[in-house]
């Protein structure tokens, strides 16, 4: 075999180890999307099954109705409603262990953070998932979103318990790793003022702009607003 010869066969031989190199990434990175998406399929699967029954508040016999609620931050520090009166504050569910909503709706307080920083209002992320979710890893979890520890609080209880503080105190159903994509603007007298849907654009900028609105003692008009809780 001449030279020439030799040269196109190693290329040919080099041509086809990249290729079959190539063909096993992108056959493992197929897999791996796979494997996600089964994932998010299970969660979603799962928090359907269970909405009905998140839906429905659990009450206590002899409890009453829940107004007011105390939960563990991720300091280990309890905090209550009652400590709250003074600042709006937004309120939010949402787990850990979450492959996809939750990383986006806590990259939107993200942004609310930094767009209010310091400016008097507070965020509270609520888990639906206490088992999981203690304070320690509410505390790794808040780091990936440069969470600062007196504006945004990340807040953990006793499942029955939260389940009552969404459906009785910020009328949300929530369960177990089951919450939806909304955000709950309460303002400084601990009432609600609004709810909204946060992946939607138009509800987002209008939750930024009352935000603001409470901040500057202006009233909400809430008759305009397809988005507030009344």
């Amino acid at each position: 075999m001449n030279r020439t010869a030799m040269h196109v066969m190693v290329i040919l031989i080099t041509g086809m180890v990249i290729g079959l190199i190539a063909r096993s990434r992108r056959i493992e990175r197929e897999q791996a999307e796979a494997a996600q998406v089964q994932m998010e399929a299970e969660v979603a699967e799962a928090a359907v099954a269970e909405q009905s029954a998140a839906k429905e508040p659990v009450v206590v016999e002899g409890d009453g109705w829940l107004s007011e609620f105390e939960l563990t931050e991720r300091s280990g520090e309890t905090v209550s409603s009652k400590e709250l009166l003074g600042q709006p504050y937004v309120v939010s569910f949402f787990f850990t262990t979450c492959p996809s909503t939750c990383p986006m709706q806590n990259e939107k307080l993200k942004i609310l953070q930094e767009e209010f920083y310091g400016k008097g209002v507070r965020f509270l992320s609520i888990s639906c998932d206490p088992e999981i979710d203690t304070p320690e890893v509410l505390s790794e979890y808040a780091k990936r979103f440069e969470a600062d520890k007196d504006q945004w609080l990340f807040l953990t209880g006793e499942l029955n318990y939260v389940r009552r503080v969404g459906a009785e105190v910020f009328r949300l159903p929530v369960n177990r790793r089951f919450h939806t994509d909304r955000f709950v603007l309460v303002g400084a007298d601990g009432e609600i003022v609004a709810l909204y849907e946060w992946p939607e654009p138009e509800q987002f900028d209008r939750l930024k702009k009352d935000i603001g609105k409470l901040l500057a003692g202006e009233k909400i008009d809430d008759s305009k607003d397809e988005g507030n809780a009344s």
